[in-house]
């Protein structure tokens, strides 16, 4: 014998969640290519002109990883490190 249960309808979950867009704001560039020799965005405005959008930081770093024996076996393990180079 089964029971049929009635569930009230819910709206998505994700409704609650909604909200209008925010006010969109005008970049100042009109055009974006990336230099060939650079490889790198150039951002032109309408008349034509480099339009500079701001630096941001580099970083590199390196790793060294962990490695077991030869054959398998836990022995002559190596810890591993990293270290890293904000610009």
């Amino acid at each position: 014998m089964s029971t049929a249960v009635e569930l009230a309808p819910a709206p998505p979950w994700g409704v609650g969640r909604l909200a209008p867009y925010p006010n969109t704001v005008h970049l100042p560039h009109a055009r974006v290519y990336v230099d060939p020799t650079t490889q790198l965005g150039v951002f032109l405005d309408r008349d034509g002109a480099v339009v500079e959008m701001g630096k941001h930081g580099t970083s590199s770093g390196t790793e060294t990883s962990t490695s077991t024996s030869p054959d398998g076996q836990s022995g002559n393990d190596q810890g591993s490190d990293q270290d890293s180079n904000p610009d």
